[in-house]
């Protein structure tokens, strides 16, 4: 067997912080420097709710750099109870107010430029008073491609690795296998489609697992590390469970594929839970970018399978205080069935039991929109598949298209289109025949397009058709 020697190449920074360590080790980097002179040229403080990787002197003037300005807000998220030690901290006699005044009291002697990063857009009122010399530039069009990687950027890396080491794809193959996972940011309105970004982070994880494993795609296409801290997430959505009425923002993201807001850049941290800023921090927390405007206001959307996938399993986890929690059979036995075996019976027939075990009389309220959002995030913990939900084509909607992971699972046999239509309670049964006929009209048209055709490779399509009256499933079939 020839055996394959790598040869000399950068190596990948991934988790790394330091960028002298970076050019010390010889690691690859994506310059961002060209933002650096646009920086200088901003206001004396300068305010981004992301963490810029750089750092500059000179002419004896001090650059002072505060990342993670808002950390007090984990805590807040996690605990509301935190609130009083947050006030104690930042008012008064608190020592988080008193370093602020410092700070600003320094940029009229040895302070040149004081640029302040986070996540939250947490108001600086809270930490310093009058704090109002500062520029908030988080939705700057001229920022936009600052944090994260361009295509070109990948494409650039992903060539130059190409050329030192064993790959056995092309640059347009990987970019096609990544773009859905770690794609699609967009941090200004005025920016919407141009250019999106790629998470920098994940782009590296990938790049990093594919050189180490020959040429090889990682199975798990989310590295753990990048999870959003969970209870804060949770605490997010329950409190959107709790104040969203019969209009909860997280269901009708889920089903609708899309919500409307208004983004703020700031607001004070006693109101970091309020239903007023639920949007804004989903953003901020990159569980939701930027995709134009619609009827005035700004249209966000999940950006990527990544968020997806995790927004999805805590959500389901919010169901029930008891959670709802794939057992290991349910999780790993039932999805390879599906995959392998092609026993859909099984898998649609388990959702439709942890459906009308899990919803509340609320969720039932909601009807298809929560039978829809439930069915999307259960199959989007199938790890053989990238649920594509609402797919627009030109054969029109399908509910749900379960792609085939080929390039990570090159031996699967099955793939899936599942159209799910929703009848009431009181509905007649000759209008559950009448939406079974529909969605074998919708699977069939879908099947036929060259999105399908191209995503399947060499796996059986199946065609499902599932029609809900209430919270039962009285037709589950293929077609």
């Amino acid at each position: 067997m020839e055996e394959y020697i790598a040869s000399k190449r950068k190596r990948i920074p991934y988790s790394m912080m330091n960028f002298s360590v970076i050019r010390r080790d010889d690691c690859y980097y994506v310059d961002k420097t060209r933002f650096i002179p646009i920086i200088k040229d901003a206001d004396k403080f300068f305010l981004l709710q992301t963490s810029p990787p750089f750092r500059q002197k000179s002419d004896g003037k001090i650059y002072l750099f505060i990342n993670e300005y808002d950390h007090f807000t984990n805590a807040i998220l996690a605990d509301p109870e935190s609130l009083h030690r947050y006030t104690n901290e930042t008012h008064g006699e608190g020592y988080l107010r008193a370093f602020f005044n410092k700070v600003k009291a320094g940029t009229y002697s040895s302070i040149e430029r004081c640029f302040i990063t986070g996540v939250s857009p947490v108001t600086m009122d809270d930490l310093t008073s009058g704090f109002n010399i500062g520029t908030n530039y988080s939705l700057s069009p001229k920022f936009n491609e600052m944090i994260g990687f361009t295509e070109e950027e990948v494409r650039q890396m992903l060539t130059y690795y190409s050329t030192t080491s064993h790959f056995n794809h092309t640059v347009d193959e990987l970019l096609d296998i990544m773009q859905p996972w770690y794609d699609n940011y967009c941090f200004a309105q005025g920016r919407y489609g141009e250019t999106t970004m790629y998470n920098s982070n994940m782009v590296l994880y990938f790049i990093k697992n594919y050189l180490d494993n020959d040429g090889k795609a990682p199975q798990n296409m989310i590295e753990s590390n990048i999870r959003v801290d969970y209870e804060k997430l949770r605490m997010l959505i329950r409190k959107d469970k709790e104040f969203a009425h019969d209009a909860s923002i997280i269901q009708t993201l889920v089903s609708q594929g899309y919500i409307t807001g208004d983004l703020k850049e700031s607001f004070p941290a006693v109101n970091i839970t309020t239903p007023d800023n639920f949007v804004s921090l989903l953003y901020y927390f990159g569980m939701l970018t930027i995709s134009g405007t619609y009827e005035g206001k700004t249209k966000l959307t999940i950006p990527n399978q990544v968020v997806r996938e995790q927004l999805y399993a805590y959500l389901l986890s919010t169901y029930d205080e008891a959670d709802l929690n794939f057992s290991s059979y349910e999780k790993n036995e039932l999805s390879s069935s599906l995959a392998y075996r092609g026993d859909w019976q099984t898998y649609f027939g388990y959702i439709a039991d942890c459906l009308k075990r899990y919803a509340s009389q609320r969720d039932k309220q909601k009807g298809e929109f929560f039978v829809h959002g439930f069915t999307l995030a259960m199959t989007a913990q199938n790890r053989f598949y990238r649920p594509i939900s609402e797919q627009d084509t030109q054969a029109g909607y399908v509910d749900i298209f379960l792609c085939p992971l080929l390039e990570i699972y090159s031996d699967m046999k099955h793939s899936y289109i599942v159209e799910l239509k929703y009848a009431k309670y009181k509905d007649s049964e000759s209008r559950v025949e009448e939406l079974r006929q529909e969605a074998i009209t919708q699977a069939n048209r879908y099947a036929d397009t060259e999105t399908v055709r191209n995503a399947i490779g060499n796996t059986i399509l199946h065609k499902i058709v599932v029609v809900y009256k209430g919270m039962d499933m009285p037709v589950c079939e293929e077609v």
